[in-house]
Parts: C-alpha cells; structure tokens; sequence
C-alpha cells in the first residue's frame, strides 16, 4: 500500500490559518457574551416595568438605566426609559429612547403605536397620524392603533367647525376600535364629543348612556357627566341637564363650565339665588370665563326684577 506523504504548508498560510480561527473563536465569544449582556439586561427591564406597574417610577428609571449600561441594544429598556421620562415631562428626552425602542424593534407595532401617541400629545399630529397608520398595516386589530388614528384625524379637524371632512373618517376610526374593545371609555367620550359637535344630540345620549351602563353613573368621569348634561340642554330636559351639572361639580371643583351652565338654567327657571351661588363658585375659579358680562347681567336684572315684585307674587315664583 503505497504510504500518504504529510502536507507541508508553507509557514506563511499557517500563520494566516492560525489567525482565522483565533478570530473565530474570539468572535464566539464576544457573541456569547453580548447575548448574554442582553439576557441580564432584559431581565432588568422587566423588573423595571414591574416597578412601573407598582408606581415605582424611580426605581424604574434607575433599573432601566442599568438594563441600558449593560446592553444598548435592548428595545424595551429605550420603551421603559421612554415611559419613564415622560412621566417626569421630558418629553425630548422620552422621544428620543422610544425612536430607538422602534428602530432595535424592527417596527413593533405597540411600540410604533406608543410613539404615535407622544407625537400626538406633543402637537406633532402628522408624525402621529404616519405612526398610527404604520401600527395599522401590522395589526389591524388593535383597537388603541385605531383609536390613535381617530384620534389624530380628530385633532385635525378642531372643535369648531361641525361640517369639518375629517369628523365622520374619525368616528368611523373610533367605531372599529370600539367594535374591537367595546369597553374603551376615552374612545366613546371622545366619540360623544363629535357628536356633540355635529350636533347629533341623540347619538350622544345614546353613546353616554353605554358608558353609564357598562361602568355605573358614579363612576363616569366629570367631563362625561357634562357632555350629557349639554345634549340634555339641547333636547330641552332641563331637570335632567341640572343633574348632570351637578354631577359633574361634585367630580371636579376646578371645572367652571358645568357651574356656568347649571347658572345659566337656574336663572332660566327663577332660581335666582342658586343661579347666583353657581355663578359666584365659577368666578372664584376663573374669573376670566365671566368677563362678556351677559350672565352676569341676566343675574342682576331678574334680582332687579324680584326685588321690584310684591311680596305674595315673589313667594309664590319661588314655589
């Protein structure tokens, strides 16, 4: 049996081979040990947003902040930072790790979603708007990248204009999300506030009334119980209206427009007195509301006119 001969390689190929597979092994091992810098980071995120979930915010940003030190690459410690910055207002700052979130994320629709909305509360609706429609062409399902949609075509049609073009795309906007999630009250109190608007005093009533019945009447919010209480007004049930003022006054004392609206019914049904105390309480709050003067001098002159009535007719108003 003829004998193989050993090759011989040249000294210099030998030293290149050697370097290769050094630089192989090296790179497995920085590998392994990135990947695992990413585990322990995530695993700081984690509790991190645990900490968020509990109220913890500082022991939040503190422990996504480590979970950042160990590997820049983890998306959901830029997302935990991101929430935690925003709680603080630095709303520049929030923005700019959510970015990162969504880019190392490759385009997670809940993040891209997320980053919308602070768009959106920043004043930056267009950005908002792109960001909600990219969300959509993932999932198609999330009621609250609807509801973030509806949301920015709302903020572009403005509260003022009833005939405005991006009203009824907003509704429908909302529709789907709520056809998603059926309990979602900031999606049927920003509905009701469209209808409002377009004056469809009946479809907010109807939608109201959903949210009242899905979470009872006390908990309702004070903006809900005031948005009932104008199409109330406006369908002429002014008992019903009065209640839901006063609803909404007992929910929040630093609103003066539900005080200036049950003035201006008290003073409609010659309560004069009551119609005085509401105004008085809106006044001390924002004072600003009152300077046209138009209710104030209603108030004055049916004082005038009750003090210049005998007093058996007076009585038998106030009865």
């Amino acid at each position: 049996m003829e004998q193989t001969m050993p090759v011989k390689l040249p000294p210099r190929l030998l030293k290149v081979l050697s370097l290769t597979v050094f630089a192989c092994c090296g790179c497995q091992s920085m590998s392994h040990k990135q990947q695992q810098k990413l585990i322990d980071a995530r695993h700081h995120s984690g509790m991190g947003f645990q900490k968020i979930h509990n109220g913890s915010w500082e022991d939040a940003e503190k422990l996504f902040t480590q979970a950042l030190n160990k590997s820049e690459n983890d998306e959901r410690a830029h997302w935990g930072l991101a929430e935690t910055y925003w709680n603080r207002e630095k709303t520049t700052l929030a923005v700019e790790h959510m970015e990162q979130a969504v880019r190392l994320s490759a385009g997670d629709p809940k993040m891209v979603q997320r980053l919308g909305r602070m768009y959106l509360d920043m004043g930056r609706p267009e950005e908002a708007k792109t960001h909600s429609l990219w969300a959509l062409e993932s999932e198609r399902d999330s009621a609250d990248a609807w509801a973030l949609y509806g949301d920015c075509l709302r903020a572009a049609a403005g509260t003022t204009d009833r005939h405005h073009p991006a009203l009824q795309p907003a509704l429908a906007a909302y529709h789907r999300a709520l056809a998603l999630q059926p309990d979602y009250p900031k999606v049927q109190q920003t509905a009701a506030e469209i209808y409002l608007q377009q004056q469809r005093y009946d479809r907010v009533l109807a939608t109201l009334d959903r949210l009242h019945d899905t979470h009872g009447v006390d908990a309702a919010s004070a903006r809900v119980d005031l948005l009932r209480g104008i199409a109330l007004r406006k369908e002429g049930r002014t008992d019903d209206a009065k209640m839901s003022f006063r609803r909404a006054i007992a929910k929040d004392g630093s609103d003066p427009e539900p005080l200036i609206e049950l003035a201006a019914l008290e003073l409609k049904d010659g309560k004069v007195e009551r119609a005085r105390s509401a105004l008085e309480q809106a006044a001390e709050i924002a004072p600003e509301l009152l300077k046209d003067g138009i209710l104030v001098a209603e108030l004055k002159d049916a004082e005038q006119r009750i003090a210049g009535e005998p007093a058996g007719k007076d009585a038998r108003q106030r009865h």
